[in-house]
């Protein structure tokens, strides 16, 4: 068994922070990066998590991402905003736009923010899972390069692109959800392949369009599958439209990442919406404890999140286990270039 070492919240966001000033990111956006991160290892979203870095170090040093970009915001409308990310992380974009978005959406009932240029590497829920704090619904989506066949087709030609929601309830934690348009998010066949486990039929494909259960192959040179077929593939398709057309963005066929040696991020575009319950029918949150009830009444033994936010009590309290090898190659990337997948 892999040994492991334990590391505080705290300690682990210094370390995934040092990753990116040691590149001349501005130690508020570095923090802001790691935060991110240290999130999603910390919540168990592995996938996510310290995997990413080599991904994040190796897309830098290539000269793919600029650590030092200046984010530019345009109000095009009173309750729109577009965002040019500069090459950088979809996530400073976030940081600097979330107030306005939160003051935009409780004077009109809806804000959206259409941000392009941008990389996004990490989990999806921690874009959303602020704004339900604050008591407002939020959508949010992101394509990729192509990684995924669409409607029955053999080859990649969409993203995994995935979406979350994320709303507020009246009686717990905001109920928060994270899903790929893919069977299987690409990051989680990328455990696979690091850890050389198989994945189950109808994950993905090979080159030849053949259906494959070996994870590397699949990501090498065959392709994903959508989740439930052409349903999937439409949920892939919406987020092209919104994350890229709206906003102005790169499509996911339009990244140039897989040309670039070191380039693992996508040069794409992001979609996040958010919603004012209280602009709506009153008792929000009453209908939505209620419907809450019936779920868990219909046999259900969880809600999504739950694991989430029982992962994070645990982790706030006794601090986040990790394998030395990981550690090692996180402090590896925050003083050296770091190249290879991610």
């Amino acid at each position: 068994m892999t040994s492991q070492t334990v590391v505080s919240v705290a300690a682990l966001i210094e370390l995934v922070a040092g990753v990116f000033t040691s590149r001349g990111m501005a130690s508020n956006n570095a923090r802001t990066m790691a935060k991110v991160i240290v999130a999603a290892e910390r919540d168990g979203t592995l996938s996510h998590g310290l995997q990413r870095m080599r991904g994040y170090a190796s897309s830098m040093d290539a000269g793919w991402v600029d650590p030092r970009a200046e984010v530019t915001l345009q109000r095009t409308a009173d309750a729109t905003i577009l965002a040019d990310a500069g090459n950088g992380f979809a996530q400073i974009v976030l940081e600097r736009a979330r107030d306005d978005l939160i003051a935009a959406a409780r004077k009109n009932g809806v804000a959206v923010l259409g941000t392009r240029n941008s990389h996004h590497f990490a989990a999806l829920w921690p874009d959303v899972e602020p704004f339900a704090e604050a008591g407002l619904i939020a959508i949010t989506m992101v394509n990729t390069r192509p990684w995924m066949t669409a409607w029955d087709g053999a080859h990649r030609v969409l993203g995994t692109n995935p979406l979350a929601f994320a709303c507020p309830r009246a009686n717990g934690p905001p109920i928060v959800w994270d899903q790929a348009s893919s069977t299987m998010s690409q990051g989680e066949v990328l455990r696979h392949a690091r850890a050389g486990r198989a994945v189950s039929p109808g994950v993905g494909v090979d080159a030849k369009g053949r259906p494959c259960t070996d994870a590397a192959t699949i990501l090498d040179e065959g392709a994903l599958l959508p989740f439930a077929g052409a349903k999937g593939s439409s949920i892939a398709f919406m987020v092209e439209i919104l994350a890229a057309a709206f906003g102005g963005g790169h499509f996911g066929f339009e990244d140039a990442s897989a040309s670039i040696p070191g380039a693992v991020t996508s040069n794409t575009g992001q979609f996040l919406m958010v919603i004012d319950p209280g602009a709506g029918n009153g008792g929000f949150g009453a209908r939505v404890e209620a419907l809450l009830a019936t779920i868990l009444a219909g046999g259900a033994d969880r809600l999504p999140g739950d694991r989430r936010y029982a992962k994070r009590r645990e982790a706030e309290r006794s601090g986040i286990a990790v394998t030395h090898e990981m550690l090692d190659e996180v402090r590896g990337c925050a003083r050296v270039r770091c190249d290879g997948h991610s």
